[in-house]
This record gives C-alpha cells, structure tokens and sequence, in this order.
C-alpha cells in the first residue's frame, strides 16, 4: 500500500484503520472499543483494552526467542564505558528495580520523577515504572532545581529516582546538591530517594541523609512480573513550557502510544526489527521517550544510549564512529548537530575516516534544518537527510515522509506531508482555510490519532484553553506554516512566546520573571533570535529602574548567572541589553516581534499600534552599538 492511500484511510475511516494498527503489537485483552470519549467529552482510543509497555519492549522479545539479541548499547566517551545488555540482561536489571519500588511502596497509579543523565539505569527506570504501572516523569539532568521543584509540586512523586553526576565533555555535573535543594524548596516531601552511585570520584561529601542506593535496592528486591493496565493508563509526564511561565505536565497513554510508535518504526522510519536505530536526544525531551527507550524496543530495535555531544567527545567525527562500529540503519538528531558537526569539519574529512555502509536514513527533526547544512550532509555524508515535525503533544511525527517503500521525494526546508491520523490545515487569524503559498496557523482536526496527548496532568481547562479553544473542532500547533502546490508542509516558526533552541522548547515569559526580578530591572522582554548552530536563542532587552547606578556589563552578567541557576544552562541567554524604552503597544503590550525582527535584521513594517515611532531608530542605534562592542 502506497503512503497516499495510508493516509486518506486514516483519515477517511480511522476508526478501522488504527484497529488494524493496534492488532501490530501484543495486547492481554484487545480492545473492542476503538474510539469513544472521555468524562470531559475528548477522544480515548482503545479504552477498554489492556497491556503493559514494558511487556513489549522486553519480555515479548524474550518470548519469542530473541533474548540473547542485544537490546541496548550504552556508549560513553566522555566516562570512556562501552556496554551492551541483551533482553534477558535488560529483563534482569528492570524486573528487579521495579520490584524494588514495590517494596518501598509505590503501586499502580503513582508517580515518580527520574532524574538521570544518559546512562543505562535511566531507560532501567523508565521501564521499571511501566512495568508496575507507575507513571514516570523524566526530568532533563542540566535543569535548575527550581524547574525539579516545579514538576515535584505538580506531579508529588512517591520516589525519585537520580544519580551522583552527569558529564558535560569533561566536567563532572554533580547532581545530588542539585537533588537536595530542590526537596527543601518543594511544599510536599519526596519519600523515596534512590540514588546511583557512579563512583567517578569519591563523592560522600555530596550524600546526605535517608538517600537509597540503586545497586543495593535492585540486588536485594525480588523480580516484579508486569501489570495490566489500561489503555488510558498514563504511562509518563513530559513537562513542556507553556506561554504562562508554568510548565504544562503533557500527559501520555500507554496503548495508543504504543500502538502510533509501532506504526511510526515501520512505515515513517522505514526500520526492520533487528536493526539498529539510534535517536541522539537526552531522555528528558520527548524524543528521547519515544525514540531512544520505547519505539526502538517495541519494534524490536537495537538502541543506542550515547553519553557525550556531536563535536569534541572527542572530535566531530564521533557520531560517524558510532554509527559504523554499531552498524546504525537509521539515526535521529536534531539539525543543530549536524551544524556543529559541519563547522568542526566542513571539508568532512572525519567522515572518510568510518565505514557507514550500513547507514540508510538521516532523520531530523526539533528545528527547521537549514539548506546549507543539508547540502554538507548530501555531498559529505550521501544519505537522505529527512526533515520531519512533531511536539511533544504529539509524541510521533505529524509531518514527516513515509520511507517504508522508498518511493518518498524530499523537499529541501519542507517538513513533509501530513503523516496518517493528522488531518492538518493551514488557517488564517478567522479560521479559514489558506490557499497554496499563503502564511498562516497549523491546525488538525479533531479528533487526534492514538499516542497524542490525553491531556495537562491534572488540568483539562488548561488543556482546553492552551489547544482546543481557538479554532472548534481543531486542534492548535501553536505554529505558523505555508502548504505548497504539492502538499508539502514548510514550518515557519512559533507563535507564542515559547522559543525553540537547539531543538528544547523553552518559555521566554518564564525567562522574563527571571529577569524582571534583578533588583535594577524596572522591565524587560526576552525574544528568541536567529542562530546559526541553535535554530534561536534568547536575547534579553531590560530597562533600569531610574537612579540606578549599575553598569550595562555587571547587569548582563548577573541576569545570565540568575537564569544559568534558575532555568538552567540549557537556556543559554547570553545576551542582555539595556535600552532606554521597550516598543510598545498603544496599549501598553510589549511588540516582542518588533523586537526579534529588528534584532534579526529583517525588513519590518511599523505596526499601525505602536505608540511612538521614534522608538524604533532609538533601538536600531542600540543594537548597533551593543553588536559593534
């Protein structure tokens, strides 16, 4: 079957197409309702039936004869540690910690945050949660522990789960203190904290009391057998950042997730069971979820857990090493990557240096990649390099090229078209549907395919006001698009407050409180700007309160340690400037765009509602000035 023909049945009859779906991976109990709706009247799929995510991921394999295959490999250079599990390994490890979390006393319908670095024991604990039904979220390691705090108070785990450090090229990250701030600055006790010890340095000074050792609890528990759940069982949170500054607990079911990354492995992804498939993302973003830990293992697919970055771990060769040494068919990272990897290496001599015979299909994906970087990959690397879309909302890709049957064409700088379930439109600021080549807002129409988000954790008003309220019947991207005559869908960026930067979705109105509460900041706007290695980057515009005496270099250094130590070094705001007056509406609303296009240096026009015009020479001075210096 043809991807065309994919796609108009999912759309044209969804509820058969994804009951033929869903009989692709293992249920207890195969559902007999397909589709129905919720309490709050939104779209479920499968409800009645029953499973369990690790089951596939690990004991379905084992069943059926591959539990010698190597299930992951862990690949480490910044630790120098190569490893491999097996399924039956994996098995051992993932059963014994879950049971472990049993005897603490976490059951089905808990939660629990993991906050790890890329290691093994991280993909252990995301399964030992679904394997006893425990609902996990997973917290990026190079977080502040305010934004630890922010997901504890939401979610009020029963245990959470961490290691002594994480490694950043060759600085050791030492988590615990990190840990131990945020349990005193949290309103709820964390009862459970388990901690791995990787003993990269001697670290006691660093415990402190009531702390689980890892190895021990896993040595000394017995082996958890897994739990039926649900359909709609959440399986895992995923905060997100939200234009209100509070970050939003994407919620996610287990058997439409499953169901939509099986899917995903064979038809967009174009993987055989057996390959390996390797996602280059930390575990804290939602490809990480998706991509490193459970469609690779659902589909059967070696995994690669890799602890380091693209360039100077130990050079810009390192991602061309992984893939010949492990044999990788398929890999996933995002553009900023490749864009580092390019400006290391622009002639792609490192390349030359590995046999990548085995390398079919380039995937990427977190940003628009631009078409200089994809002519290096082309000349340099000569696999198609696929641009495709998604969120975190979604959980799989919304745009993307079905490569299953090679018969896919790709357009430079396009996303794809719409992958089967996403009936997506381009409409204007009114709700009407755009002509070809014509700027507007990406919807979808309800309802969305199974692995979409259930929902906020917690909060279905927020839910329904952040994504459902704009256009009836439509879901909202929150991104602007153009459709060509073709059906190819070209991303044009984000319309709301939330900036993309190197492929991590971070809220500027949250970078904003930051920086309005500097003692000398009377106001400020934080826009994301164009970068050529990023995708964006945030930039700080502040006024001072008058009589202050601080100089512009002081502030900028203190606002950019204020928002390493409360976001996080993730963030990466660098620049702050200050300036005598913000643009402004006749109304008072700051005109952010004004300010990100003039940075940018873009033609503009002057919006018909800004209250003093003079402003815009006033700031084309300053960042002249601030550039030059």
């Amino acid at each position: 079957m043809k991807a065309k023909d994919l796609f108009y049945r999912s759309i044209e009859d969804h509820e058969t197409f994804w009951k033929e779906q869903a009989k692709e991976i293992s249920w207890f109990h195969f559902p007999g309702q397909i589709i129905s709706k919720d309490e709050n009247d939104y779209t479920q799929w499968f409800a009645d039936g029953k499973l369990n995510m690790c089951y596939l991921c690990i004991d379905k394999h084992i069943e059926d004869g591959f539990g010698e295959e190597i299930a992951i490999i862990y690949d480490s250079p910044v630790t120098n540690q190569k490893l491999k599990y097996t399924y039956h390994q994996a098995k051992e490890e993932i059963s014994k910690l879950a049971g472990g979390l049993l005897s603490l006393g976490l059951k089905k319908g808990d939660t629990a945050v993991i906050y790890m670095p890329m290691i093994p024991q991280t993909l252990f604990s995301m399964l030992a949660c679904a394997r006893i039904g425990v609902i996990h979220n997973v917290v990026f390691g190079g977080f502040a522990p305010h934004e630890l705090v922010v997901r504890i108070d939401d979610c009020k785990p029963k245990a959470l789960i961490t290691a002594t450090a994480g490694v950043e090229i060759a600085k050791r990250i030492p988590y615990l203190p990190l840990v131990e701030k945020a349990i005193e600055l949290a309103q709820d006790k964390v009862e459970n904290i388990i901690v791995f010890n990787r003993k990269l340095v001697e670290n006691q000074h660093e415990m402190f009391d009531g702390l689980i050792d890892y190895e021990e609890l896993v040595q000394n528990s017995k082996p958890a057998d897994c739990v039926s759940v649900e359909s709609n069982h959440p399986l895992y949170l995923l905060y997100t950042s939200g234009t209100t500054g509070k970050p939003k607990g994407i919620t996610r079911d287990s058997g439409g997730y499953a169901t939509a990354l099986k899917f995903s492995m064979k038809y967009i992804y174009g993987i055989e069971p057996g390959e390996t498939f390797w996602a280059a993302s930390d575990f804290g973003w939602a490809v990480g979820h998706s991509y490193t830990v459970y469609g690779p293992l659902i589909n059967r697919n070696t995994t690669i857990i890799f602890e380091g970055k693209p360039i100077m771990t130990p050079d810009a060769g390192t991602f061309w090493r992984i893939i010949s040494e492990y044999k990788v068919a398929a890999m996933f990272t995002a553009p900023t990557a490749i864009r580092a990897i390019k400006k290391e290496d622009p002639n792609g001599e490192l390349v030359k240096k590995y046999d990548l015979s085995n390398f079919k299909k380039q995937f990427l994906a977190g940003e628009r990649c631009d078409v200089s970087t994809l002519d290096w990959f082309a000349e340099h690397i000569g696999v198609p390099a696929i641009d495709h879309w998604w969120q975190t909302e979604s959980g799989s890709p919304m745009l993307g090229l079905m490569t299953f049957d090679n018969d896919y064409k790709i357009k430079r700088a396009s996303a794809g078209k719409p992958i089967p379930g996403y009936d997506i439109k381009i409409f204007d600021e009114n709700g009407y549907e755009l002509d070809e080549h014509k700027e507007g807002y990406l919807v979808i129409k309800l309802p969305l395919p199974p692995g979409a988000m259930l929902g906020i954790w917690n909060d279905y008003d927020r839910f329904e006001k952040s994504y459902l309220s704009q256009y009836k019947g439509y879901y909202f991207s929150g991104d602007g698009a153009i459709k060509d005559e073709d059906g190819y869908i070209f991303i044009t960026g984000r319309v709301d407050d939330v900036i993309n930067v190197a492929g991590h979705r971070l809220s500027t109105s949250e970078m904003e409180e930051v920086v309005s509460s500097h003692p000398d900041v009377a106001e400020c706007a934080v826009v994301g700007i164009d970068d050529n290695l990023r995708g964006q980057v945030p930039f700080a515009t502040v006024v001072l309160k008058n009589g202050s005496q601080i100089s512009e270099i002081d502030v900028e250094k203190q606002i950019v340690s204020s928002i390493r130590e409360k976001i996080g070094a993730v963030a990466v705001l660098k620049s702050v400037m200050v300036v005598k007056r913000l643009p402004k509406t006749r109304s008072g609303k700051i005109l952010r765009k004004l300010i990100r296009t003039i940075i940018d240096g873009r033609d503009f026009q002057i919006p018909s509602t800004i209250d003093d015009e003079k402003i815009i020479d006033e700031l084309k001075e300053k960042i002249e000035q601030y550039k030059t210096n």
